[in-house]
């Protein structure tokens, strides 16, 4: 194995090592000491790779963010099938988020540790580069089928997912994820569904 392969299947190990712990048992609690032994590495090797401990938890967290990107792409994708419209399929779309992202390793890594550790700047730079991109483009397409008032796109943008974002955060802080997903997609539903024109304005027709 030469040396570039070498280094990267030690870093490979790295983060998948602590994708697991700080996934299982969240930042504070996994150590340096404790993902190079998860690894199988000396520890002057994770710190070869990763100076600091916030700097390989944004590598995690960017890995994990794709990854749920593309997941929930996929998910939506395959509901949108059956959605009425564009405008439908973003609710559709919302709830798969929601299902992906409230429970589990994602929920602890994106929505628990995330905003802390990385800071809320930097925690939606990374978090718009995979999912805030969408948002305008369903918007776009939205207004141009004349599913909703035409209007700026950035500030409605950026109120929907705000809201989207606090709904998955309180799906993660809850006891019960699934159905506070559930409620939190419905409410959602609702939102979007009043900025809906009706078919007789969409037409143009007068009040």
């Amino acid at each position: 194995m030469r040396q570039a392969e070498r280094l990267e299947a030690t870093r490979s190990a790295i983060v998948g090592a602590a994708t697991d712990l700080f996934g299982r048992q969240g930042y504070a609690e996994t150590t340096m000491d404790s993902i190079a032994a998860a690894a199988g590495v000396a520890k002057g090797a994770v710190y070869h790779h990763f100076p600091t401990k916030e700097r390989l938890f944004e590598t995690v967290f960017e890995a994990t963010t794709a990854g749920l990107a593309t997941d929930v792409a996929a998910a939506a994708a395959a509901a949108a099938a059956a959605a009425a419209d564009i405008w439908d399929a973003l609710s559709i779309g919302t709830q798969a988020y929601f299902d992906a992202c409230s429970t589990g390793a994602t929920a602890q890594i994106i929505l628990k540790d995330g905003p802390a550790v990385l800071g809320w700047e930097r925690w939606r730079e990374i978090d718009s580069a995979h999912f805030g991109l969408g948002m305008p483009i369903v918007l776009g397409a939205a207004m141009d089928q004349q599913l909703i008032a035409r209007q700026p796109i950035e500030p409605l943008a950026r109120l929907l997912l705000g809201a989207v974002t606090e709904a998955a955060a309180a799906c993660a802080a809850s006891a019960s994820p699934a159905e506070t997903g559930r409620e939190h997609a419905a409410a959602f539903r609702s939102l979007i569904e009043g900025l809906r024109r009706s078919p007789r304005l969409a037409a143009g027709d007068p009040i």
